[in-house]
């Protein structure tokens, strides 16, 4: 999925300006894809230039205009196309895991420390996703149940084998010690 398509996807539910967009992808879509204004602008420039997305400017007093886009017509048949398209595969982007890969070169309490620090960011961001209203769509009810599920799995293996890495971080020490 590129950004062009998620823009079109953000503005299939309604006008939006850049900012707006962004703000999408920092509330719900945050927990699964993540873009910068570096990106959204020249999408939306690239989207305009297309036909694929009308912009009007809205004079603001005291500030630039604001520029709200719309998905045209031509637009929502291309987001269709693209939605029709095989997606790729899920990639995961984990600083943690890395981390977890080398382990055994770390002291166990800073391995355990880590590994506490995300059960708290998983049971946070679990109790926030769950906690959250009710789903307008079947679609979005989708969506919402697959992330709970993805961040409960993340958080039960995290708490039954926290144990396995610290030990193994504590193994590691033991025999550099020997």
């Amino acid at each position: 999925m590129n950004i062009k398509t998620l823009c079109l996807g953000i503005l299939s539910f309604g006008d939006a300006s850049g900012y707006e967009i962004k703000k999408q992808l920092e509330g719900p879509f945050r927990h699964f894809y993540d873009a910068s204004f570096g990106s959204i602008y020249p999408a939306l420039g690239k989207l305009t230039g297309e036909n694929l997305v009308d912009c009007t400017e809205l004079a603001q007093q005291g500030r630039p205009d604001k520029k709200v886009y719309s998905i045209t017509p031509k637009g929502r048949l291309d987001l269709v196309q693209q939605l029709l398209e095989r997606p790729s595969q899920d990639r995961i982007r984990s600083d943690f895991l890395v981390i977890m890969l080398f382990a055994e070169l770390l002291p166990a309490a800073h391995i355990d420390e880590l590994v506490g620090q995300r059960i708290e960011d998983y049971r946070s961001s679990l109790d926030e996703l769950c906690s959250q209203g009710k789903d307008d769509t079947a679609s979005a009810a989708f969506v919402h149940g697959f992330g709970c599920a993805v961040y409960g799995a993340a958080l039960r293996y995290l708490e039954d084998n926290r144990h396995r890495i610290v030990g193994e971080s504590l193994r590691a020490q033991a025999e550099v010690a020997e």
